[in-house]
């Protein structure tokens, strides 16, 4: 936890503030469907595996990190390798 949270520290004093990308927006009002906030929004649990492989959930501009490795000991073992098989199916 603590490594992850200063990695993720460290990018928001390297990007800043960055939109939210609208297909990740809720869309409550009829305005906000107009904007295109949630168009092609794909819900992960919908998807095979319930994994929206090669979804994008970072902001527009900024490159994917992966703020948790899990190690090689207990529970994240197992962990390490569901998410290894789910990487694979990209």
């Amino acid at each position: 936890m603590y490594v992850a949270f200063g990695a993720a520290m460290a990018d928001v004093k390297r990007y800043g503030t960055l939109e939210v990308p609208l297909r990740l927006r809720n869309a409550p009002t009829a305005l906000m469907k107009g904007l295109g906030y949630g168009e092609g929004y794909r819900y992960a649990h919908d998807e095979p595996e319930a994994y929206a492989a090669g979804e994008r959930y970072f902001p527009d501009g900024m490159e994917p990190a992966r703020y948790y490795e899990p190690v090689e000991r207990g529970l994240e073992i197992r962990i390490r390798e569901a998410l290894g098989r789910l990487r694979a199916i990209k």
